[in-house]
């Protein structure tokens, strides 16, 4: 008996390959619409007519059907008088005891420093970093007399091998521009024969002085001129 044929036929992809390669059709597009939407593009509806039509059926609100309430956040009871409380508490403090006083953030503090000192030195020494070891009080002297006492004071602490003084000299508020003993200690420090002597210098503390006195670091020899100029290798 010969094998019946089967019912159906199976083709090749070739004749889907040739169904995907063909030509689509160009999409036909009425010559109206075209012309609407370019007109539609050219001319756009301005901002105010899009507004009324979206709010075309709106109702605004009466203002009388309406509380308008502004919220204010009281503070907790007993703040403001704590706030007082604690600011009178900080100025009896600074009154009676000099609490929160800085001298380092008045015009009065001054500091400075000798040949290649870093400048931090002088505000170490004001902080307290340094030991002071003797001071000398040039109140109620004249320039001249204060002079010698402060030259006689200087080679008395380097003769003894004392590195941290503590030189009293005022504030001079009672003078008619400008503190006379005060600006001639700096004076004495930076420009004399004492500056190769000098590491560095800054107003006191509070309970040393403060802008009143001056604390004064000295070397153990003064400086030569070979390393003032820069010349000597310090290690």
């Amino acid at each position: 008996m010969k094998p019946r044929k089967p019912s159906v036929s199976c083709r090749s992809f070739e004749d889907l390959k040739a169904l995907l390669n063909h030509q689509a059709l160009p999409l036909f597009i009425a010559p109206e619409i075209v012309s609407e939407q370019m007109e539609a593009d050219q001319c756009p509806e301005p901002e105010e007519t899009l507004l009324t039509k979206a709010m075309e059926g709106v109702i605004p609100i009466q203002r009388g059907n309406y509380v308008e309430r502004i919220c204010q956040a009281a503070p907790p009871a007993g703040t403001r008088e704590r706030e007082n409380a604690d600011t009178l508490s900080k100025l009896e403090d600074l009154v009676k005891y000099g609490k929160g006083f800085n001298v380092s953030d008045t015009p009065e503090y001054i500091e400075g420093t000798g040949y290649h000192v870093n400048p931090a030195v002088a505000r170490r020494l004001h902080q307290g970093n340094y030991s002071i070891q003797a001071h000398v009080d040039l109140h109620g002297y004249t320039v001249e007399a204060a002079k010698e006492m402060f030259e006689r004071f200087l080679k008395w602490a380097a003769f003894t091998g004392i590195k941290g003084v503590l030189i009293v000299h005022g504030r001079g508020l009672c003078s008619p521009s400008e503190p006379v003993l005060k600006k001639k200690v700096e004076e004495w420090l930076t420009r004399g024969p004492w500056r190769k002597w000098v590491v560095a210098y800054s107003s006191a503390r509070i309970y040393d002085g403060g802008a009143g006195a001056t604390y004064v670091l000295l070397r153990e020899r003064p400086v030569s001129k070979r390393f003032k100029l820069g010349k000597l290798k310090v290690c």
